[in-house]
């Protein structure tokens, strides 16, 4: 099937939210703030793109998702038993990003970063809301292209491929260093699963703020040695 396009993405930030976020006190600095969210919601326009696909073959350390290799260990283990997967692209937008690269205060950039993270967290929660209506998956967990080093970002040009012109689409090209533009967009493959599954539990970093598990060092060798 083809990519679907959600270009039609609610973002309704939760200013309260933000202002505790970003340690905001009450006065002049929250006025500020308020008025540069104002500012993004006139213009915002986060945007996704999925598709559901199927796992064709397996090798020990990748698989082939409709005649394209997906090389990594840790994704062909997690993917044993799945044959259906739902492929995804999400972005804070373009129009997000030229504003937020105008903002030449330091402060007002850091509240804009946060700003486009916002707008990214709206674009993939309609990702999974939609996989959810259209496809009811069930229990599901989700890998990242860069995340890990065992599925290297140079795989982003694999899974955006089969995707199909994601620029045209919804505005995100890759660079020569497969970074995403706009820098606030992700991709990822979401996989029906029995056994919950986080990126972080393979993932030393410590004080990582986006931490969502505790990380396990003898998972891989458990798992997936």
């Amino acid at each position: 099937m083809d990519a679907i396009v959600l270009d039609d993405v609610p973002f309704e930030p939760n200013v309260d939210d933000l202002l505790r976020r970003l340690h905001v006190p009450e006065g002049g600095d929250q006025k500020a703030l308020e008025t540069m969210i104002a500012e993004a919601l006139r213009i915002a326009r986060p945007r996704a793109l999925y598709r559901e696909a199927y796992v064709e073959s397996r090798g020990d350390d990748f698989v082939v998702v409709e005649r394209m290799r997906l090389t990594s260990r840790i994704l062909r283990v997690n993917l044993d038993g799945t044959h259906r997967v739902f492929l995804y692209l999400a972005t804070c937008g373009g129009e997000l990003a030229e504003w937020a690269g105008a903002k030449a205060d330091i402060l007002e950039r850091y509240w804009a970063d946060e700003i486009m993270q916002a707008a990214l967290a709206a674009a993939l929660a309609a990702v999974y809301s939609k996989i959810t209506a259209d496809f009811g998956p069930g229990r599901t967990s989700s890998m990242n292209p860069g995340s890990l080093a065992d599925w290297p970002i140079e795989e982003q040009c694999s899974l955006l491929a089969l995707l199909g012109s994601p620029e045209e689409a919804i505005g995100v090209r890759l660079t020569d260093s497969f970074l995403m533009i706009p820098v606030k967009s992700i991709s990822g493959l979401i996989f029906p699963t029995e056994t919950a599954w986080e990126n972080c539990r393979l993932c030393p970093r410590e004080n990582c703020p986006g931490r969502r598990a505790e990380y396990d060092g003898d998972l891989y060798e458990r798992r997936y040695g």
